[in-house]
């Protein structure tokens, strides 16, 4: 009680107590206040000052996560940047039968489906899918899928086709097991999926970590080519390391 005597007299010129009029109460109500304000502000500052900074949550995965991942490979380097340049380029998804030159033949590069990401990216590395499964279909026509009802093969369209695509990876010894673990799908792998209803859809894996520490997918599911992640979107029915 003393030292809060003390501090008052010091600071308000008298001591509690020794005012009697009106005007001294008044002056000693307003200094009060005052002296009570600073005391809040200079507390505040000192907390603040104290406080570390914290990082989003956001900005924090970015920095554990880089955007894109080196690819040793120069095949796979190569087929990687290929597939993530059409997403400028490819802006939309059409399934019609196109008659296309052989081989080397394309549809026009702003549209495709699925197997075109794939089929382009391989083509970046001279590995022309057209001609390399044609070239096995007409030798070993029985060995892939008799869903078209077809006699014989047919390069405008035979590469086209995801299952013909599986047939022919696994033929050529390309295939992986098929896990729920991320960490084995690595950047220029080929995965294959399941969307139900008898559809399947194709997509190669990506160098470009997205926030949950997947690689992306680059993919043309139907609006064009997009760089996702889509990995354990739906089930994964193939898994190819062609590289």
């Amino acid at each position: 009680m003393q030292i809060l005597k003390t501090i008052v007299h010091k600071a308000f010129g008298f001591l509690p107590g020794s005012f009697s009029s009106p005007k001294q109460r008044r002056i000693m109500y307003d200094r009060l206040q005052s002296l009570l304000f600073i005391l809040i502000i200079s507390y505040l500052c000192v907390a603040c000052q104290s406080q570390k900074s914290i990082k989003p949550v956001s900005e924090q995965n970015l920095q554990l996560n880089p955007a894109t991942v080196p690819v040793t490979s120069p095949i796979v380097r190569q087929a990687i940047d290929n597939a993530i340049a059409q997403t400028k380029i490819t802006n939309s998804y059409d399934p019609a039968y196109v008659a296309i030159p052989y081989p080397g033949g394309d549809v026009p590069m702003t549209t495709g489906v699925c197997t075109d990401v794939i089929i382009r990216a391989f083509r970046q590395v001279k590995v022309d899918l057209q001609q390399e499964v044609h070239e096995d279909m007409r030798q070993n026509f029985a060995a892939y899928p008799k869903d078209w009802n077809l006699t014989n093969t047919d390069p405008n369209i035979d590469h086209r086709r995801v299952p013909n695509l599986m047939v022919f990876f696994e033929r050529k010894g390309k295939s992986l097991p098929v896990t729920r673990n991320a960490d084995n799908y690595q950047p220029g792998d080929v995965v294959t999926w399941n969307l139900g209803g008898g559809e399947s859809h194709i997509g190669i894996v990506s160098n470009v970590r997205s926030p949950s520490g997947r690689f992306a997918i680059v993919h043309n599911i139907g609006a064009g080519t997009r760089l996702e992640d889509v990995l354990f979107n739906w089930k994964i029915i193939g898994h190819y390391r062609y590289f």
